[in-house]
């Protein structure tokens, strides 16, 4: 089957990432994909699996995830959106030139409902939403209720990454919840710079690890705080921040961004604070890289502080190396989080939760590596590639065939 892929984030994060490996780990031949994405990043692991690509500068988002979802100055960001309409548009019409027909649509997160939308007009064929954000719960609001429509009168398939994802779209929705995946591999070419920076760390300090871009809504300052508290307790912790800026917003788009409080360039300030705390020689800004299990392989906890009140795809990557999680969730589910069998959950925001989880594996060892096991064993039951995999080409032939069966009985 032919499989038209659509991502409008062009950096890689965690919704690419989980793409690719979902992709790579599809049956051989069962599907042909083709990708329409944003430039960025994320384009240079969507070759790997591509039959072929159309590219653009972006594509037009409506965003009504809980956390950036429009409110206030927010609005601002709307502008972004019309800018990038036209381009929108015009890649889509290319793909229809390029491939004339495909069998299914699958959009990568619900925020391009409205590129997956003008694709099933262009192609008139089915779609398949993946929703891996939290999404806005409010009954009264418009756009919460135009969505849910779309989603359910509009979209084949709807696939949640997770339960805490789930439990915000509409109960009566019917859903698919099928976990991210994670090669538990080392890469063929190792990072052998990054191997040498860990070769560095202390051998008798607790080693917590943060994976992911430098976003403030990631929690990384709340990560300092902590790591300040835990210095003033005598404490041997090191942390290990691997992950770097997206790309830096300048001129009219970061006054923009930085008045609809979703400015992200923060990496400068960042290390200031580590500076001026005196933290220098324990939280390391290690930079990015690919050969990301060579890190999780030398941690004992993972931290996952985001602001968005749901566990992140490092959790249970760092899994698959028995390495628990301290992860910011108010509620979280057994499909990813056991709280106080497979990691910990802590408030949001709060640097004390965070050091006071951290001195309970600093003072416990043993914890870590109780926890650790079950993390791993969750992780091997929830997340792996080709289990995963075959339960997402299982969506594509259901729909599929609904769609045949649609057609034979029409008149």
């Amino acid at each position: 089957m032919r499989v038209l892929y659509i991502d409008g984030d062009g950096p890689l994060g965690g919704a690419s990432r989980s793409l690719f490996e979902a992709i790579r780990a599809l049956p051989a031949g069962e599907v042909e994909p083709l990708f329409v994405a944003a430039r960025g990043s994320a384009l240079a692991f969507y070759e790997q699996v591509a039959k072929d690509m159309v590219t653009t500068r972006g594509l037009t988002k409506f965003d009504n995830t809980r956390y950036s979802h429009y409110r206030g100055v927010r609005w601002l960001v709307l502008l972004r959106e019309l800018f990038h309409f036209p381009f929108t548009l015009i890649a889509l019409l290319r793909a229809k030139y390029r491939w004339k027909s495909v069998d299914l649509i699958h959009v990568n997160e619900a925020v391009y409902i409205i590129p997956a939308l003008i694709a099933k007009w262009i192609f008139g064929v089915p779609v398949v939403v993946h929703v891996r954000s939290l999404e806005r719960v409010d009954d009264r609001s418009l756009r919460c209720r135009w969505l849910n429509r779309r989603l359910a009168q509009d979209a084949a398939a709807v696939v949640v990454i997770n339960e805490n994802t789930r439990a915000t779209l509409p109960a009566d929705l019917q859903v698919d919840v099928i976990q991210n995946s994670f090669a538990a591999k080392r890469t063929a070419q190792p990072d052998l710079d990054m191997v040498k920076k860990l070769d560095g760390l202390r051998p008798t300090s607790l080693k917590i690890g943060f994976v992911g871009n430098i976003h403030l809504n990631k929690g990384i300052f709340e990560l300092v705080e902590a790591a300040a508290l835990l210095r003033r307790a005598n404490r041997d912790v090191e942390f290990l921040v691997v992950g770097g800026i997206t790309l830096p917003d300048t001129g009219l788009k970061a006054w923009a961004l930085a008045k609809a409080g979703l400015a992200q360039n923060v990496h400068a300030d960042l290390g200031r604070s580590i500076e001026e705390k005196g933290l220098a020689d324990s939280f390391h800004l290690l930079g990015p890289t690919l050969d990301i299990k060579c890190v999780y392989d030398r941690m004992d906890v993972l931290c996952f502080p985001s602001h968005f009140d749901a566990p992140g795809r490092p959790v249970f990557e760092a899994a698959f190396s028995g390495v628990p999680s301290i992860v910011c969730v108010d509620n979280p589910r057994a499909d990813t989080l056991i709280h106080g069998e497979t990691g910990l959950a802590v408030p949001a925001r709060d640097p004390h939760a965070l050091a006071k989880a951290i001195l309970h594996f600093a003072d416990d060892p043993e914890e870590g590596k109780r926890m650790g096991a079950n993390a791993r064993r969750l992780a091997e039951a929830n997340f792996d590639p080709a289990t995963n995999a075959r339960r997402l080409l299982g969506v594509y032939s259901r729909v599929l065939n609904a769609a045949k069966t649609l057609v034979a009985a029409t008149p």
